[in-house]
């Protein structure tokens, strides 16, 4: 086999140096080691072979080589092709380069993913691959090198959790997908928490086409088999068969309705022209010094303007009993939980990346774009809110007997 053969290193020497003078590039699609790398990659993959088939030998199988494979390769230094023995059997596998991998440089690789995960498109990424590296990819060969981040983003997706989480927060973003030949709507539901040391992690991320009890009980479900032991307050944004769901695994934990949405849908239904005044005769209902107070100036709002906009009015009510939980904790803590804004701020810093993409190409493709832009920003999330130290103190007093089972001195 060629691979066998002795390699003339002072022939390579001439031709790259005469390739030098000619202008021709260290790397890339006719780089002067490419000849090199695929000596060093087909000697490396021959001795693979005769340790293989004398290991077979050894166990008393019969195999032997069957001809050659050829297949085009890209690195750093070059193009070329690779040409290397198979087996009778079949049964090799090449560690230095699989058989079904034909780009050989982790440094692209990772530049790869790294602008991907910046939300850069494909046609973007290919062309700076070509212009600093002199390589053409594919729209495919893009593809299987970001897939490579799909185990890596299982893992993380069902990786443990910590057994108690003081805050969760809970809100969606819809993406376009693209769907045996059509363009559906996806809910990708994220679950925000802030752990026992003040600092936030994305603990939950889930796909799903509608939403309900059945699967928000599967999501809370998932989120004790993973360790989650205890919540002591759930912010969300009025999501139908939430409070139910958590109910049934941490029937503990508290839910405070988000009031910033809440405020938001009640405009929905008031005219242009009574929206600043009905948004001013609000502000004593949410802002007031205790629930009691509150509720008597919700009667207040009904009494001026239930008559001409029953529906915000009687939303109210349907929903003060989780609307109005942040009235039991001291202002530190009501600035936390009666909004949340803390998970929408985590969502806008996804949309800057993925604004500008279209329909996704599957349910894997949304996935890990999203996966990538949390891990970018979740390397940001080192310290802990502010006045942590404050804030757990007054969760202590409330949950005291909770927490104890899982401070640590």
């Amino acid at each position: 086999m060629q691979t066998n053969q002795e390699f003339d290193f002072e022939a390579f020497k001439r031709e790259a140096i005469k390739g030098m003078y000619e202008g021709k590039p260290f790397n890339g699609e006719k780089g002067v080691f490419a000849p090199l790398m695929k000596h060093f990659l087909e000697s490396a993959i021959a001795g693979e072979m005769d340790f293989h088939l004398q290991e077979e030998k050894a166990r008393g199988e019969a195999n032997r080589r069957n001809g050659r494979a050829v297949k085009r390769v890209k690195s750093l230094s070059g193009e070329f092709d690779l040409e290397t023995s198979r087996d009778r059997a079949a049964t090799f596998e090449p560690m230095i380069l699989p058989k079904r991998q034909v780009i050989i440089t982790e440094e692209l690789e990772e530049k790869v993913i790294s602008l991907y995960g910046r939300g850069v498109s494909t046609r973007d990424i290919s062309e700076h691959i070509k212009e600093m590296y002199q390589m053409e990819i594919s729209a495919t060969q893009l593809s299987a090198i970001t897939d490579k981040v799909i185990p890596a983003m299982n893992e993380w997706r069902t990786r443990a959790l910590q057994t108690v989480y003081p805050f969760v927060y809970l809100d969606c973003m819809h993406y376009k997908v693209k769907e045996s030949g059509r363009v559906v709507t996806r809910a990708i539901y994220n679950i925000l928490g802030v752990d026992i040391e003040g600092k936030k992690d994305l603990i939950g991320m889930y796909v799903s086409e509608t939403e309900g009890a059945k699967f928000w009980l599967s999501v809370i479900t998932d989120l004790k088999n993973r360790g989650v032991e205890d919540i002591l307050i759930a912010c969300i944004d009025g999501l139908k068969g939430f409070p139910e769901a958590i109910a049934t695994v941490f029937p503990l934990t508290q839910i405070q309705t988000c009031v910033v949405h809440q405020i938001r849908n009640s405009l929905r239904y008031v005219a242009e022209k009574d929206k600043k005044e009905f948004v001013a005769d609000l502000k004593p209902v949410y802002q007031a010094i205790n629930k009691e107070q509150g509720f008597e100036n919700l009667v207040k709002m009904d009494e001026k303007w239930g008559k001409k906009y029953p529906v915000p009015i009687q939303s109210w009510y349907n929903n003060w009993v989780t609307l109005s939980t942040f009235f039991e904790y001291d202002d530190q803590i009501r600035k936390v939980i009666y909004t949340t804004n803390t998970v929408e701020g985590f969502h806008r810093q996804v949309r800057k990346v993925t604004k500008t993409k279209g329909a996704f190409t599957s349910d894997n493709a949304l996935m890990k774009l999203v996966y990538l832009v949390v891990l970018n920003i979740s390397e940001k999330w080192t310290m802990p809110l502010h006045n942590w130290s404050l804030t757990l103190s007054q969760l202590y007093v409330i949950f005291g007997e909770r927490l104890k089972l899982h401070l640590t001195n």
